[in-house]
């Protein structure tokens, strides 16, 4: 029963996956490494073919491997980290942007860390 519950949840967050392709606010590599993470518990064929997919693969396979993010990925997320302040500044206004502000530096640091 577990199993097609873990690959029902990997789907999920595959479709989610999708959805940031075209969303700039909505991440894509997140998703699939939770992705990888369900189907390596529900569907192994699933998971190897997340894993060999010619452009998500290789920073799945680094995530997976080493735990590191590449400098390319670094700098668009921190980018597109800090359009969403700026977005939730000149929308949300005072305070609310500084709580933007203080999320994006917490995890826009942990990323900044993460081995290459």
């Amino acid at each position: 029963m577990a199993r097609p519950l873990w690959s029902a949840a990997g789907l999920l967050f595959v479709g989610l996956a999708a959805l940031g392709v075209a969303l700039p606010i909505l991440p894509t590599v997140p998703f699939l490494l939770l992705a990888v993470f369900c189907f390596a518990r529900g569907n192994r064929a699933w998971e190897a073919r997340l894993l060999a997919h010619p452009r998500w693969g290789p920073p799945l396979r680094d995530w997976q491997q080493r735990r590191a993010i590449s400098r390319r990925a670094k700098v668009s997320a921190l980018t597109a980290m800090g359009a969403g302040v700026v977005l939730t500044a000149l929308t949300a206004g005072w305070p609310w942007w500084l709580v933007t502000l203080g999320v994006v530096s917490l995890t826009g640091s942990w990323i900044w860390t993460r081995a290459e």
